[in-house]
């Protein structure tokens, strides 16, 4: 007989029973997690999943329905307006990207070391006020920010050198301009969750670091900020989704300002002129499966570098 026998007691029914209502429970919590899941799933499917399949299936046939290759693709690339629209979102995500990650990162750590509750809860509101307005309600904001005859910021806006509300919406200015409006409406949000990411950092670790003589900035360099890389992932994941997407601000704009912007200045609008105003709806399909391509190579991108799924 081994000493693991020896000293380990007879499993009596009372313990077996144990056993049994632990794996009862366990197995319970399984199924209600699938329930709960299931609603995500099914909408995902509905909305997201199907669609993109008949979209990509539009994109590799004619309004027949006959299998066309590639041509769609080639048509749409070879039109005068897709290589300056794919410039503008290029321009317009890099911009927005980097002042978001960058930014966002250094306010919630700013908001971090704010030690008064009442201080910190303030500062985290006020930055999530903007978030409240999205959309075209953001950007008919902006039509009156951005004139400066009767903005708020005049005095900035003249000291560009920019008179008139056309100045200042002039096409080299657009990348930049958008990228600000994006981040005025979506910075506050993500600094909460930033800061949310933070405070799930144990104080023992930050306790230890501050004993060792690590101040403010090494304490976040080196501490912070690797255990925030999956955060900081996500963010990049999420708002590249929404940044190829551009739509609602330029077409605003091109209202206002009777075509100063132009109606073809991002993909999403040429899709949209492609569709329903040419109705080759097969070529808008082509690249709406492009714009997707882009973006999950290169949110696999973002996922491989910054250890989205990696466990600690």
């Amino acid at each position: 007989m081994s000493i693991a026998q020896l000293t380990t007691p007879p499993a009596g029914p009372a313990a077996q029973d144990r056993r049994v209502g632990r794996t009862r429970s366990s197995t319970s919590r399984h199924r209600i997690s699938y329930v709960f899941v299931s609603g995500y799933v099914l909408l995902a499917l509905a909305f997201g999943v199907l669609p993109t399949l008949y979209a990509v299936r539009m994109s590799f046939t004619t309004s027949e329905g006959t299998f066309s290759g590639v041509e769609n693709f080639s048509r749409v690339i070879d039109d005068f307006r897709f290589w300056p629209a794919v410039q503008h979102v290029a321009a317009f995500v890099a911009i927005w990207l980097v002042a978001l990650l960058v930014l966002v990162t250094v306010l919630a750590l700013l908001v971090h070391q704010i030690g008064v509750r009442w201080l910190s809860s303030g500062v985290r509101f006020v930055y999530y006020i903007p978030g409240a307005l999205a959309g075209a309600s953001a950007v008919v904001l902006w039509l009156f920010v951005l004139d400066p005859t009767v903005s708020p910021v005049s005095g900035v806006l003249h000291a560009f050198g920019f008179d008139s509300f056309v100045q200042t919406i002039s096409p080299g200015n657009l990348p930049v301009i958008f990228a600000v409006m994006a981040f005025w409406t979506g910075a506050g949000g993500w600094i909460v969750v930033m800061y949310g990411a933070l405070n799930s950092i144990p104080h023992e670790v930050l306790e230890a670091a501050r004993i060792d003589g690590a101040g403010v900035v090494r304490t976040a360099l080196h501490i912070q900020l690797p255990m925030l890389r999956k955060w900081i992932s996500y963010m990049a994941i999420i708002s590249l989704a929404a940044g190829t997407q551009l739509f609602v601000e330029p077409r605003v704009l091109s209202q206002a300002s009777h075509g100063v912007v132009p109606n073809d200045y991002s993909l999403n609008q040429l899709a949209y002129l492609f569709a329903f105003k040419q109705q080759d709806l097969n070529g808008s399909a082509a690249i709406a499966v492009m714009l997707l391509v882009v973006s999950l190579s290169l949110s696999v991108f973002f996922v491989v570098r910054g250890g989205l799924f990696e466990r600690d």
